[in-house]
């Protein structure tokens, strides 16, 4: 696969994550709501590190790790978003009580996670394709 194809297969993915995250939205999934969130935003950043490298992306969670080493620097508000999403992953992903989870990832909450993830990944997509 060229490196062309490699990077809009990232990309597609990213988008197809950020779809599924509004499905789980849609559904009431809120945990599950965030964690695609995060799979969207770290494969856009997979995206940009593949371009930029020519290299398969490190098989990495760590959204503040691939940010680095997309050679990216976002405004504050993004960077930010960034930083809190890499930690909700961790919740969403192993959480160790289902109740507390359900309690922080309300409607509300959630929603302002997805509009900011719909930002970040419009930024990013923006210096993929640039």
């Amino acid at each position: 696969m060229t490196r062309h194809r490699e990077v809009e297969n990232w990309l597609r993915a990213a988008l197809y994550d950020w779809e599924t995250a509004q499905d789980m939205f849609r559904a009431g999934r809120f945990p599950y709501t965030v964690f695609f969130c995060h799979l969207a935003i770290e494969k856009a950043l997979k995206a940009r590190i593949h371009k930029i490298t020519g290299k398969t992306p490190p098989k990495s969670h760590d959204l503040i790790l691939l940010l680095r080493l997309a050679n990216l620097s976002p405004p504050s508000d993004i960077r930010d978003f960034i930083g809190k999403l890499s930690g909700a992953s961790t919740a969403t992903r192993y959480p160790a009580d289902l109740q507390e989870i359900l309690k922080t990832y309300t409607r509300e909450a959630v929603q302002e996670y997805l509009r900011k993830t719909k930002e970040t990944l419009r930024w990013i997509e923006n210096h993929v394709r640039s």
